[in-house]
């Protein structure tokens, strides 16, 4: 038998378990930072929580419910909410941990116009397959900011009734439950400013009771004459400004100006309220898997970069065709038009990704320094009139339906001379591109949906074998397939099984689908997390925005003051000066 302890060794051990208990009721409902542990330290007095109060504290689920303190064994610390140190990091969210996909911390979205359709059939999907697919955190919240009379029960079916028809990954019913916990509407206009304080207090209500921890994105999906106004309020409510430890972001929608001049002004109002680095234009192209995989399949294959060159390549051509018309967009796209909508932003960063050099690292200060050398030295043509075209679809029949043309369109001026086709040609002033033409296109009502990238090889400088030989036989290409049925082909030649020598063109596929069992997610799912991780390799900083408006402004302007978009058939190729254009420097469109 052992001897009894003293009754002070008694009082001590039982001391020492309980603060022990209470410890661990503290760490299960959140750390606290140093300041308010000390609160809560002086509120309590000497004695902790006892074990009852430190299994209660323990089942708390909600990472940032205020954590139990210690008077008698009953009183509250009110008001604390759990914050985590600023001087503790995650291992396991260790950049070089491959084990782990990156997944999202504390944090909130904030989308205003959630009503329109790119939050219906994108953005609000794109939250779901990310909570799908576990890279959200638990207390994940979302809110809505709209012109609606709707509760936040109103808000959670309109997102639920989203997902269900536009998700990519399949609808679990737990999953739901989980993220629609954090989620709240505010109605309201953009001048409200009651509706922004509300707005105010839902995000400090979230943090208490979701663990957001003060860290938010603001996802602008409104029309670009809104952005100034939303950006205003922001900073007039306290909204732009995060909590020490945290931080506050903008997402911005293209198009970002409609010139240079409208763009700097854009920026500078935006960097007014949020810092560069604080801002995210989103180019959704540059999600896709495939246009990532451009800059894979070039610095990560030897046998690529070596004839990605002037002495190899004869030209690039970069297209993006759509088989629809204008939809019920008149109101945004009339005044616009093709060449602001898709070459300004999608099609140059294509090219500049095509063009640039390897970059130091794969990080966004690196990648936007060779993408800005690209942008920089693009030279227009000096002959707009020859090496530019535009086009308007004409009504005619497409997919076996009568289709109207641009200017038969509900709420399209009749007299209007915006482009729904353009196509322009381009060069690099430097070593490795210097005579290499890059040709641009992009038009509605096209023979089908595909964007691609094709870089042409030039022809061998010798051929031993005769011309009916190789009669049937074209340039290499490397295609590069960004949607859809996303890969990449190589075209080359092979000589036909028979007895006589004959030499055709054969075609090599890698596609995603096939090649890798996992599908590729939609560009927002990846833009969207990119946002919240903070990773701003995948988004154009305002220098590309500005130097994409100064290739694309002379353009514009010549013709503005140069007659009228050119006409061509529903379901065609474009207007027939565009096959003229390329005709002139003996080259011809590929069919994709």
């Amino acid at each position: 038998m052992s001897e009894d302890l003293p009754a002070t060794t008694v009082e001590e051990t039982k001391a020492t378990k309980e603060a022990k208990e209470a410890r661990l009721a503290q760490e299960a409902a959140g750390p606290l930072h140093a300041e308010q542990a000390e609160e809560a330290g002086a509120a309590g007095g000497a004695k902790p929580a006892g074990p009852a109060k430190a299994r209660q504290g323990a089942k708390k689920t909600a990472p940032a419910r205020a954590a139990k303190g210690a008077k008698g064994k009953a009183a509250d610390v009110k008001g604390v909410t759990p914050v985590a140190p600023l001087d503790w990091s995650n291992p396991l969210r260790d950049p070089q941990d491959r084990r782990l996909p990156r997944i999202a911390g504390p944090s909130g979205l904030v989308i205003f116009g959630v009503t329109g359709d790119l939050s219906r059939r994108k953005l609000m999907p794109a939250v779901y397959d990310l909570a799908n697919r576990g890279l959200l955190p638990p207390g994940f919240s979302l809110v809505g900011f709209a012109r609606r009379d709707w509760e936040d029960q109103d808000f959670a079916q309109v997102v639920h009734d989203a997902v269900k028809e536009h998700a990519r990954t399949p609808f679990r019913e737990e999953v739901w439950q989980q993220l629609s916990e954090g989620m709240r509407f505010i109605p309201g206009d953009f001048d409200d400013d009651d509706a922004f304080e509300q707005l105010r207090k839902a995000v400090e209500e979230l943090d208490a009771s979701r663990g957001t921890s003060g860290n938010y994105a603001f996802y602008l999906s409104v029309p670009p004459k809104f952005f100034p106004k939303v950006v205003q309020q922001l900073k007039k409510h306290g909204l732009a400004d995060a909590p020490e430890g945290s931080w506050r972001r903008a997402v911005i929608e293209k198009p970002f100006g409609h010139d240079l001049e409208s763009a700097r002004d854009l920026n500078a109002l935006v960097h007014e309220v949020f810092d560069p680095e604080q801002v995210f234009r989103i180019d959704h192209y540059l999600g896709k898997e495939t246009v990532q995989n451009i800059l894979a399949l070039r610095f990560a294959n030897q046998m690529y970069e070596p004839i990605w060159n002037r002495s190899y390549v004869d030209h690039v051509q970069i297209t993006m065709a759509e088989d629809i018309g204008i939809g019920g967009r008149a109101g945004y796209y009339d005044g616009i038009g093709a060449a602001r909508d898709v070459i300004q932003n999608h099609l140059l960063q294509l090219m500049a990704l095509t063009a640039m050099e390897e970059p130091a690292s794969f990080d966004a200060a690196s990648l936007l320094t060779e993408k800005l050398k690209v942008l920089k030295a693009v030279r227009l043509p000096e002959e707009l009139g020859d090496h530019t075209v535009r086009g308007q679809y004409a009504g005619g029949w497409q997919g076996g339906a009568q289709v109207p043309g641009y200017l038969e369109e509900d709420g399209i001026d009749p007299a209007s001379t915006t482009d729904t086709y353009a196509a322009i040609k381009l060069g690099v002033d430097n070593r490795r591109w210097a005579g290499v033409p890059f040709y641009l296109r992009t038009g509605k009502r096209l023979g089908r949906r595909v964007t691609e990238i094709a870089v042409v090889f030039q022809r061998a400088p010798h051929s031993p074998f005769d011309s009916t030989a190789t009669e049937e036989l074209g340039e290499n290409a490397i295609v590069i397939r960004v949607q859809p049925d996303e890969g990449m082909t190589v075209r080359f030649g092979s000589k036909v099984p028979g007895t006589s020598m004959e030499i055709r063109d054969v075609s090599m596929d890698f596609a995603y689908g096939e090649s890798f069992t996992e599908s590729s997610p939609e560009a927002y799912e990846r833009l969207i997390l990119d946002v919240l991780l903070g990773d701003a390799n995948l988004f154009p900083r305002h220098q590309e925005v500005e130097e994409s408006w100064r290739i694309l402004d002379p353009i514009e302007e010549y013709w503005d003051t140069h007659g009228r978009p050119a006409q061509y058939d529903s379901g065609g190729w474009g207007p027939r000066e565009a096959d003229e254009m390329l005709a002139r420097d003996g080259r011809s469109w590929r069919r994709p």
